[in-house]
């Protein structure tokens, strides 16, 4: 049966803080006085009394109800008061927000042990507890808005004497719990990363553990908090939740165990239908129109909409989720999910990413248990009703074709299109696909997703350019994979043995030489399916050129961007200083930031060492990290030519940059050449203009091509790196 339990009536409002957790000479209002430690309320005077309750208002102990001078005391109607209640200024005005209007007062609501800031309005609130209202706060048709002495407001901390298995875990990136983590107010995508990446650590991952709860208290009484101008309507629960300013709730079902971060520069929102639990929404994050969010993560300036469903997930910064289901992943910054039935379940998605109509990444596991993942690199871009097999892992960039795949994947290339030909029964890769076929998507996306980036406080420092250290070395290694793949076809055409090392010498020959017989063998890889059938990889001569390309671009521009900030001298004292051998530094993608794998190495192990301390520490290192990023990049990028160019330190000089930068500068009109190409397809597709009746319908919905935004600044780009390279020739 129900557990009801029942106290004397003069108690309620009174012994928030159980007498077990209350310290030695504490009353149960100590913290409260700590969170709000104004010292200005003056107790009622008698005429006041007569006149709250001439207005039907009632207490059992007026002289618990303290009020601020210059309060109208006739603003105060048919409320009851339990507790120490504590009111601020109450004037004759109304505020008003989205065209309603509510009038300054407290009005047919009952409230325990409440502080009240200055010309608030709380109208038709059933039980109002335990909570610090700052000023002008909105408060409008509430059930129950209440807060409990063990309120954590969704991190993942136990209070004192709290039972371990009351502990709140985001279990992430896998549905058994094993890369589980606790969430806490702040955490970055990088940090959240972290800790579920290195789990055979365990001096890492007590380390994370008693970082998070160094950052928080486990005493008991704390009251919740709403802060200035927050706004909330129309809403049944809303229990042990932290409110900042200028938030928006209006509709809400229930918000249970949560911190609502927002400010005036960032407003946070939750709309009609809402459940959201165990959870924390950074500033300027959105969840509106159903959207049911448990054990759960929205970063700065991300939403979930329109039905969502976000279980056991940290969606990074800058990233939708609407009309769909998330569970168990981790999805790092500027991420797209929309449609009614895409589904995304225990994945590592690490950002600038797209989820089309119909994908489907998860619950179709190949073992006994609820334990597979997926695992994509940045851009990654599963296309309409794609089916994938956990495990799976991806390159950047990848582009999957419709289809249903029947198998685990593990796909190295980068900007690559995957698809299933069921007609002949194999898997056809064609690496470089963005490159060769649609540069406009590709470049565009760079642009999108900077001036998406809404974020104030930029603790990371994310990398939306395509061509970066970690995509540039994922080039590079195709660029072998390609030669071996390529070598072995040749042997196996010829019906001759060999080894890696001769398959590899024998491709790279034919591919360097653009040799006619590459187009007539069947290039296969092998390990990139967990399957009997062929994996057939096309265009390999084409991918092959445009990859290099792309990689001595990279290396030219970011010398070219370098020296035009800097000057030839800064460049070449940065080569001297770190003695570059070519050798080609890992790069790892911490939460959407690039970070050279040894500087990872240099943190992990402070962390071991307990030279690292906390949370704030390891955010310190990412800004860090992020102000050397621009000379570590173009550092990389040299590494990367050497390798390439397969040419000695001591040979690099003027003159050959020139000739690179010559070569860069040509490759970039290329690139130009190539956005405006693909984006005409569309203006120039038969199929696509069958709509229109007239170029001008067309252009009314399309917009004119001559007038494509994009394609202006690619062209305005282009004059600019010209006249940067002219500088330097």
């Amino acid at each position: 049966m129900n557990q009801i339990k029942k106290h004397k009536a003069d108690q309620l409002g009174y012994n928030f803080i159980p007498a077990t957790f209350l310290p030695e000479g504490e009353n149960e209002y100590y913290l409260r006085f700590q969170q709000n430690p104004a010292n200005d309320y003056r107790p009622l005077t008698k005429q006041e009394i007569t006149i709250l309750q001439s207005n039907r208002n009632r207490s059992g102990n007026w002289d618990d109800v303290l009020v601020r001078d210059g309060i109208d005391i006739h603003l105060i109607e048919e409320c009851t008061f339990y507790g120490l209640v504590r009111i601020g200024k109450l004037e004759q005005f109304f505020l008003e927000f989205s065209e309603v209007k509510f009038p300054v007062g407290l009005y047919h609501s009952q409230i325990v042990s409440c502080d009240i800031g200055d010309n608030v309005s709380i109208s038709n609130v059933k039980f109002l507890g335990h909570y610090i209202i700052d000023d002008d706060v909105i408060i409008a048709n509430v059930n129950e808005m209440s807060c409990t002495s063990h309120a954590k407001f969704g991190n993942g901390i136990l209070k004192e004497g709290e039972h371990e298995n009351v502990r709140i875990w985001m279990e992430l990136c896998n549905e058994n719990g094993g890369r589980k983590v606790l969430p806490f107010d702040g955490m970055l995508a990088g940090d959240a990363w972290l800790w579920t990446k290195y789990r055979g650590d365990q001096k890492l991952m007590q380390a994370f553990q008693q970082f998070t709860e160094k950052k928080f208290d486990a005493t008991h009484g704390y009251y919740g908090t709403v802060g200035k101008r927050t706004v909330i309507k129309n809403t049944h629960i809303i229990k042990d939740v932290k409110i900042g300013t200028d938030a928006y709730v209006k509709g809400a079902n229930k918000l249970k165990n949560l911190t609502i971060n927002s400010n005036e520069k960032a407003k946070s929102q939750i709309g009609e239908g809402c459940e959201m639990v165990n959870g924390i929404m950074g500033v300027g994050s959105r969840a509106f129109y159903g959207v049911k969010a448990v054990r759960f993560i929205l970063s700065p300036f991300s939403q979930v909409k329109y039905g969502a469903r976000l279980i056991n997930s940290y969606l990074g910064e800058n990233a939708t989720v609407s009309c769909c289901e998330v569970l168990n992943s981790l999805i790092f910054p500027a991420h797209e999910q929309h449609h009614n039935n895409s589904f995304l379940c225990a994945a590592l998605v690490m950002g600038q990413s797209n989820m089309a109509a119909g994908a489907t990444i998860g619950s179709n596991h190949n073992s006994r248990g609820a334990d597979g993942e997926l695992q994509a690199g940045r851009g990654f871009w599963p296309g309409l009703c794609v089916s994938l097999k956990h495990n799976s892992r991806f390159a950047s960039f990848a582009m999957i074709a419709k289809g249903n795949y029947p198998a685990e994947l593990d796909i190295p290339f980068p900007f690559a299109l995957i698809s299933n030909e069921e007609s002949s029964n194999k898997l056809v890769i064609m690496p470089a696909y963005w490159f060769l076929y649609n540069m406009y998507a590709i470049q565009r996306n760079e642009r999108k997703f900077e001036e998406r980036d809404k974020r104030i406080n930029k603790e990371q420092q994310l990398e939306f350019n395509c061509l970066a250290p970690d995509t540039a070395n994922e080039i590079y290694k195709s660029l072998e994979l390609l030669e071996l793949f390529t070598g072995k076809a040749f042997y196996r055409d010829h019906e001759m043995i060999g080894s890696d090392t001769e398959f590899m010498i024998k491709g790279k020959s034919l591919l360097e030489h653009n040799s006619p017989i590459v187009t007539k063998l069947n290039v296969v890889a092998s390990g990139f399916e967990n399957s009997k059938r062929e994996v057939q990889i096309t265009k390999v001569q084409q991918a092959y050129n445009v990859y290099k390309r792309m990689l001595l671009f990279y290396a030219g521009s970011e010398m070219i961007k370098y020296i035009s900030e800097n000057n030839y001298d800064s460049f070449f004292e940065q080569l001297h200083n770190n003695r570059l051998t070519g050798y080609l530094q890992e790069w790892v993608n911490v939460g959407g930031q690039l970070i050279a794998k040894d500087q990872l190495d240099n943190l992990l192990d402070g962390i071991r060492t307990g030279n690292i301390t906390g949370w704030d520490h390891i955010h310190q290192f990412y800004k860090e990290q992020g102000k050397q990023y621009r000379i570590q990049r173009m550092l990389h990028a040299f590494s990367l030519l050497m390798k390439i160019e397969t040419v000695p330190y001591e040979k690099i000089d003027i003159n050959y940059l020139k000739n690179l930068f010559h070569q860069t500068l040509e490759t970039k009109k290329w690139i130009t050449q190539s956005v405006y190409s693909s984006k005409e397809k569309d203006y120039k597709n038969t199929f696509k203009n069958m709509v229109y009746d007239t170029k001008e319908e067309m252009e009314s919905v399309l917009g004119s091509f001559e007038n494509n935004t994009f394609i202006i600044q690619q062209n305005e780009e282009l004059s600019v790196f010209t006249e940067q390279v002219k500088t330097l020739l």
